[in-house]
């Protein structure tokens, strides 16, 4: 775990990690969505919306199992990340306007790793038990979502070398 990653003490706590993990994956893959359609890649557009669908669902999820905590206050105290840090966000350095559906995967992919190992390094040293037991039942979700990118990433063949080749490239416009 890295040095900006939150403490987690509390089941509380771990539930507002979670939910902050899985918001900010939803709102990276809205704005890779939006950034496709402006770039008129509508394959894209169609991907980043599912994976956005797919962490939302996740985080209603969390949402419901928290129960009465106001688990986005909470997040906003503990769950301290920059923009970029927190560990399902895909990495927009690493974003093209050509990409494909598999690199938006091998995107999605590299974010439930990290989401993975985060939720491994909390069952490694917490001291509680519920956020243990809890903790676990993340890593195993995060395990099916990694197994899911994988099977995913099956059904499109990595691009060819020249796939950034654009002969007519967009220019800014003064």
């Amino acid at each position: 775990m890295s040095d900006n990653a939150p403490k987690v003490a509390s089941l509380a706590d771990l539930f507002a990690v979670a939910y902050r993990i899985e918001a900010d994956a939803v709102e990276r893959y809205d704005l890779l969505a939006d950034q496709m359609e402006t770039h008129n890649n509508p394959e894209l557009v169609a991907v980043f919306r599912d994976l956005a669908r797919a962490e939302g669902i996740h985080r209603d999820e969390i949402r419901r199992l928290a129960g009465d905590i106001d688990l986005a206050r909470l997040a906003q105290e503990i769950a301290t990340w920059g923009p970029g840090e927190s560990p399902e966000e895909a990495d927009l350095g690493e974003a093209h306007y050509l990409m494909t559906p598999w690199h938006a995967l091998q995107l999605a992919l590299a974010g439930e790793e990290r989401a993975l190992a985060f939720f491994t390094s909390i069952v490694e040293t917490a001291k509680n038990p519920a956020v243990k037991k809890m903790a676990e039942e993340f890593v195993e979700e995060e395990s099916e979502h990694v197994n899911l990118v994988h099977r995913l990433l099956r059904k499109y063949p990595a691009p060819v070398r020249s796939w950034c080749s654009d002969q007519d490239p967009p220019i800014a416009q003064d």
